[in-house]
C-alpha cells in the first residue's frame, strides 16, 4: 500500500483555512444560516481535494468534517444557530478527551501517533506535548462558550476566523523550546516501542 503523498504547506494551509474564509465571507454577505451551508460545502470540497492529492485523510480533519456536517445540518434543518456555535466546543472537547484518555487509559501519548512522522522527540516529550495540547483544546472549548454566549453572532464568527487561528499558532510556537529539549536524532518518535 502506498504511503500518503506529502502536500505542499501552502496548499495544506489553504485547505484548512479555506472553509473558514468561506464561512466568514458568507456570513458577512448574508447570514449565519447561509454561512453554515457554505461552510459545509467548503469543508466537503477541502476534504475531497485533500483525499485526491494524498489518497488518505488525516483523522483530525475527518472528525472536524463529520461534526461540521452533523451540527451544520442541525443548524439548517432546525433553523437554530446554537448547533453551529456548539461545534467548536464539541470538537475541542472531543480532541481533549481523546488525548487525556490516551494518557490515562492506554498510557499512550496519542499525539505521537498523529505527529510522529513530523516531530522526532522522546517518550517524555510526547507525554508533555500531548498533555499541553489536551489542556489547550479544553481552553479553546471554554473560550468558544464564553464568546458565543456573550457576544453577537457576527462577533463570534469573526473571533472564530481571526481569533482562534492566531491563538493556536502562538500556542504551537510556544511549544518549540520544549520540543527542542526532547528532540531525538533517531527514528521512532511516536512514544511507542514499535518501529515504523
Amino acid at each position: 500500500m502506498e504511503d500518503a503523498k506529502p502536500i505542499q504547506p501552502l496548499l495544506k494551509l489553504a485547505l484548512e483555512l479555506g472553509p473558514l474564509a468561506v464561512f466568514f465571507v458568507a456570513n458577512a454577505r448574508a447570514d449565519l444560516f447561509v454561512a453554515t451551508g457554505a461552510f459545509m460545502v467548503a469543508t466537503l470540497i477541502a476534504l475531497a481535494v485533500s483525499y485526491a492529492l494524498q489518497r488518505t485523510l488525516p483523522l483530525m480533519p475527518v472528525v472536524t468534517g463529520v461534526v461540521v456536517l452533523v451540527f451544520g445540518g442541525l443548524t439548517l434543518v432546525l433553523q437554530d444557530e446554537l448547533f453551529i456555535k456548539l461545534k467548536p466546543t464539541i470538537v475541542n472537547c472531543l480532541f481533549a478527551a481523546v488525548l487525556f484518555g490516551g494518557l490515562l487509559i492506554w498510557k499512550k501519548p496519542l499525539l505521537g501517533l498523529v505527529l510522529g512522522s513530523v516531530i522526532a522527540i522522546d517518550a517524555d516529550g510526547w507525554r508533555k506535548l500531548t498533555l499541553r495540547w489536551a489542556w489547550f483544546f479544553l481552553f479553546l472549548a471554554v473560550l468558544n462558550e464564553i464568546v458565543w454566549r456573550n457576544f453577537s453572532s457576527d462577533t463570534w464568527v469573526s473571533f472564530k476566523v481571526f481569533g482562534i487561528m492566531p491563538i493556536t499558532m502562538a500556542f504551537a510556537l510556544a511549544q518549540i523550546p520544549m520540543i527542542e529539549r526532547h528532540r531525538l536524532d533517531g527514528s521512532s518518535s511516536d512514544g511507542s516501542e514499535s518501529g515504523s
